[in-house]
């Protein structure tokens, strides 16, 4: 089987984290601001997405910080993918709680983008993450 590059994605309404059409989804809605080159979403995860008991899993928390980096970076360009992530724990996050994630695009000097991203709960900080955004389209 031959691998082509990946050249392009295609927004189809089913993402896992975002897509208004994937039954078993998160349904995230992320708010950008182009100008402060941030990302923005507010949630509830219910014991659907747990790991440990009352714990949100926290593959679930990575993904979550993982759209929050990539919307920061679509704020400026049309598309983007992870090309590494780095996910720290700080809190468990229980379930059933009001979550905010916020990402903000720290650099952009190459076609590798960093970006970071932050999960709390009443302002505090429960995960973290840094990730490089390889950048596949420019807006």
């Amino acid at each position: 089987m031959s691998r082509e590059p990946l050249r392009q994605v295609v927004n189809d309404t089913a993402c896992f984290v975002c897509g208004p059409d994937n039954p078993i989804g998160l349904k995230a809605r992320f708010e950008v601001d182009k100008n402060a080159r941030t990302s923005y979403a507010r949630l509830t995860l219910t014991d659907h997405f747990q790991g440990w008991q009352d714990v949100v899993h926290g593959g679930i928390l990575a993904t979550l910080l993982d759209e929050a980096c990539a919307y920061a970076c679509m704020a400026v360009v049309k598309s983007c993918v992870t090309a590494e992530i780095k996910v720290r724990y700080r809190k468990p996050v229980p379930v059933g709680r009001v979550i905010e994630i916020f990402g903000h695009l720290v650099d952009d000097r190459r076609k590798i983008w960093t970006a970071q991203a932050q999960i709390k709960i009443d302002g505090t900080l429960h995960a973290e993450a840094e990730s490089k955004m390889f950048i596949l389209e420019q807006s």
